[in-house]
């Protein structure tokens, strides 16, 4: 009756490469990093090999066994693809008839027991009983130590804010909000998004390692010099997620200088105030470089077909766009940011700078957007919000935005 196998030894250590196997042994096989070949020996009746899918993703890279040369498995002359997730196969050799059969299948879900993820790194609260939250207001490390199953949870939510822009000189354009994107949430809890959370923007899996994060300072003020404009905040960083800094609010003329339009990035600062018949004063774009979800919008616009001599743009925020400015007096408002329940508390980030004027009326701001003044320096973005800084009134008057926040979401049990 040939060999008389009546149960495998487990090879505790999960493959990652080609296994090549051995009658009586079975194999956990770890393909999270790839698809995987096995390749049966010789088969005697009676031989039995077993595979197990180590980390429940043979659905997402198979597990392809081979039989050795001409030998079949299950009456097939062919290899064998295992991709369901979870899978376990248990083979035993018969006869060159029939080759190697399948004599036991499981998808290894049931009785298993869940696991949740279990991280470190930041400013770690609960919400809604069952949720981590943890929030970075600086650069630091999610340390993830468990990456959990399908069961309980292997993908965490994310919310990722850029640094503000800096508002230009001189009744010059707001600053554009820093770049903002988030996941649709339905990972941890179902909260409340904004409409940037959406597809094709998905929760991320997580695998145990550590996950540097990086918070986007806010982009400074211009540097004082006629005809400067503020500068772009900087990026923050999760994983494959990247949020950039939002443009710098554009400057206005001073002593008959030409003057800038703001800059583009996460979401574009806004055009500074024009003098008489001077090249229009655009906004800079939004969503530079482009995300889709889009991570950001552009900023307002002055210049001859806008007539405002004495007032600057708004800058972009995460949902709409800055406010062009109106003549002759009056800043353009700051764009609108993006609510997010992350948290737990509804809270709008990325908002876009107020334009600055000389007398009449300065553009409001939202969202952690400083608004614009009327008179000396704009109003700076708010700490951690990602929002655009205030444009300022006459003179060499600069102003920050605000600094950026990542905040990361998991179910915790």
């Amino acid at each position: 009756f040939g060999q008389t196998y009546s149960a495998v030894s487990w090879d505790t250590t999960p493959k990652t490469t080609t296994v090549t196997g051995v009658a009586g042994v079975g194999y956990f096989v770890n393909t999270s990093g790839g698809a995987i070949t096995a390749n049966l020996p010789a088969g005697t009746a009676g031989d039995i090999v077993a595979f197990a899918d180590y980390t429940r993703t043979f659905q997402t890279n198979n597990l392809t066994i081979a039989p050795n040369g001409s030998e079949k498995i299950g009456g097939v002359a062919a290899n064998f693809v295992a991709s369901t997730e979870g899978q376990s196969i248990t083979l035993v050799y018969v006869d060159a008839t029939e080759g190697w059969i399948n004599t036991a299948e499981s998808t290894g879900q049931a009785g298993l027991n869940p696991a949740f993820i279990t991280a470190t790194g930041g400013t770690i609260t609960t919400v809604c009983t069952d949720y981590k939250v943890h929030t970075f207001t600086g650069p630091g490390t999610l340390c993830v130590s468990c990456a959990g199953n399908p069961l309980g949870s292997t993908a965490v939510d994310y919310m990722v804010v850029a640094g503000g822009g800096g508002g230009g000189l001189n009744r010059s354009g707001g600053g554009g909000g820093g770049g903002y994107r988030e996941s649709p949430g339905t990972a941890s809890g179902s909260y409340t998004v904004s409409p940037l959370g959406v597809a094709p923007a998905a929760a991320l899996p997580v695998t145990v390692q550590g996950y540097p994060i990086t918070v986007g300072a806010a982009g400074a003020g211009s540097s004082g010099a006629p005809n400067r404009p503020g500068y772009n905040g900087s990026n923050s960083i999760f994983s494959t997620i990247t949020s950039a800094g939002g443009g710098g609010g554009g400057d206005g003329n001073m002593d008959g200088q030409p003057i800038t339009g703001g800059l583009a990035g996460g979401s574009g600062g806004g055009g500074g105030a024009c003098s008489g018949a001077l090249n229009p004063r655009c906004g800079g774009a939004g969503n530079t470089p482009p995300t889709s979800p889009a991570q950001g919008t552009s900023g307002g616009d002055t210049g001859p077909s806008v007539p405002a001599n004495c007032a600057g743009a708004g800058g972009g925020g995460a949902t709409v766009a800055g406010t062009n400015a109106g003549g002759p007096a009056t800043g353009g408002a700051g764009g609108t940011g993006a609510t997010s329940s992350i948290n737990g508390t509804p809270t709008q980030r990325s908002g876009g700078g107020g334009g600055g004027t000389n007398g009449g009326t300065a553009g409001t701001a939202t969202g952690g957007g400083g608004a614009g003044v009327t008179t000396g320096a704009g109003t700076a973005g708010t700490t951690n919000t990602g929002g655009g800084g205030g444009g300022s009134g006459p003179g060499c008057n600069v102003v920050a935005g605000g600094s950026g926040i990542v905040i990361i979401r998991y179910k915790f049990q």
